[in-house]
């Protein structure tokens, strides 16, 4: 079986409590039950991991480097700060995904650059919790 790594910055843990204008009812656990459903349909394992803590979130991209066939990022306030983490993904050389519930494009300015996007094989932005479910059809149809 193709094994993905989902990875989620800081806050993330907070979905549902933080602000659900933005960001919606939807809690990191239920986006992680869906996950494991749609995994199991698609063939696919997951591995589920949240950080606030920059080192670790660098450690599992380099963990997936052996461990799996791609990655989905949902890199949250590092996306536009942290060089490691872009760096990291650099030694990625499957699939990766950088994944926005919100469109941060439509954000104020300082969300606008996102520094993982100039590895990213693909983005997604604005779709949600539910975009997590796009991306892991995508990643799927990326990694056959």
């Amino acid at each position: 079986m193709r094994n993905i790594f989902i990875l989620n910055g800081p806050n993330l843990n907070l979905l549902g409590e933080r602000e659900p204008d933005i960001y919606g009812h939807t809690t990191l656990d239920d986006i992680r039950s869906w996950c494991m459903a749609d995994a199991a349909e698609l063939g696919l394992t997951i591995d589920f991991r949240q950080s606030n803590f920059e080192g670790e979130i660098i450690e599992s991209i380099h963990s997936a480097r052996h461990e799996a066939a791609g990655i989905i990022i949902n890199p949250a306030g590092f996306s536009f700060s942290s060089i490691a983490i872009l760096d990291a993904l650099k030694t990625f050389a499957g699939p990766k995904i950088e994944l926005h519930i919100s469109n941060i494009h439509q954000r104020e300015a300082i969300y606008h650059k996102s520094l993982v996007s100039t590895t990213a094989t693909a983005v997604m932005a604005g779709f949600g919790a539910y975009g997590y479910r796009l991306a892991l059809r995508a990643i799927a149809e990326m990694t056959t």
